[in-house]
This record gives structure tokens, sequence and C-alpha cells, in this order.
């Protein structure tokens, strides 16, 4: 059996709906899946081709009706009869990974760059701590001194050894 699926809505893509679509069906296992964003009528669309047995295209049918990624807005869900090809979902699981990791490596390498900036102001920070602990230390001196005289005053009184 072989299905096109229709997701359609103002906010489509880039919410990792095409791996929300594979994780269902690695989950139950149906063999085809190819997946890929599309615009219609000034709308977005997910297209989704599944191949499989009847019970596991009824049960990726049901989830896909019933959920959605988080930040997902659907205006309607389609399904139709398909002919075509459709790929191994084995295929689709690899070219999500490259595709994942395609947006996440500028972020990562954003994310190097500001945190080299955060250590270069933490380096200087933690300097200008270090000199102000410095200027304070003789003074923090004679008040713990006195303030040890102080506290052998008061046991000497009460009888502490």
């Amino acid at each position: 059996m072989k299905l096109k699926v229709k997701i359609a809505g103002s906010r489509v893509h880039d919410v990792g709906y095409r791996v929300f679509l594979l994780k269902h069906a690695m989950n139950l296992g149906l063999p085809g899946l190819s997946t890929y964003n599309w615009e219609e009528n000034d709308q977005q669309e997910v297209i989704s081709l599944v191949e499989g047995d009847e019970a596991r295209i009824t049960a990726f049918l049901q989830t896909v009706e019933k959920n959605k990624p988080e930040q997902a807005e659907i205006s309607k869900v389609t399904f139709e009869d398909y002919g075509g090809e459709v790929g191994r979902t084995s295929e689709v699981a690899m070219l999500c990974s490259f595709v994942q990791l395609d947006k996440v490596i500028p972020l990562l390498l954003d994310m190097r760059d500001d945190l080299k900036a955060v250590r270069k102001t933490t380096d200087a920070t933690l300097s200008e701590i270090k000199g102000m602990r410095e200027d304070i230390q003789p003074g923090y001196a004679m008040q713990f001194r006195q303030m040890q005289a102080d506290v052998q005053v008061i046991k000497d009184r009460l009888g502490i050894v």
C-alpha cells in the first residue's frame, strides 16, 4: 500500500516535521518513506510518501492526524493514493541526519565564538577581582587579627579553653 500525505499550514517548515514523521515511521516499521517540504498557494506543506502494509500505514495516519511537532501550525492534513516510487525509510533517516547537522553546525560555531568572548571577559574580570583582593588584604588581615583577639577575650571570660 502506498499513500501521499500532505500536511499544510502556516508553519510546517523548520519545526522538525520531517524528523517527526521519520520517527513515527521507524517506530511503526514502515519500510518506505520519503518526505520533502513544498509550498503551494502561499501555504507551507510537508509531503510524505509512505509505503507499507495497511495496518502500519493506518497507524501512521492516525499519528499524523492526532500529533504534530510542538511549534507547527497546521490547517489541514490530506491523504491520497500514490502510485510512484517511495524511498526507503533508512535513506530518509540518513538524509535527515545530514540536514540536521547542516543546520546545527553554524549554531555550534557561533556558540564557540561566543564562548571565546565570554572566556576573554571572564579572564579580565578575574584579574580585576584579584587586584582588588590584593588591595584590601592588608586591612583585612588587621581586622581578622583583631577579631581573633576579641574572640579569645570572650572565651577567656566564659572560661572556654
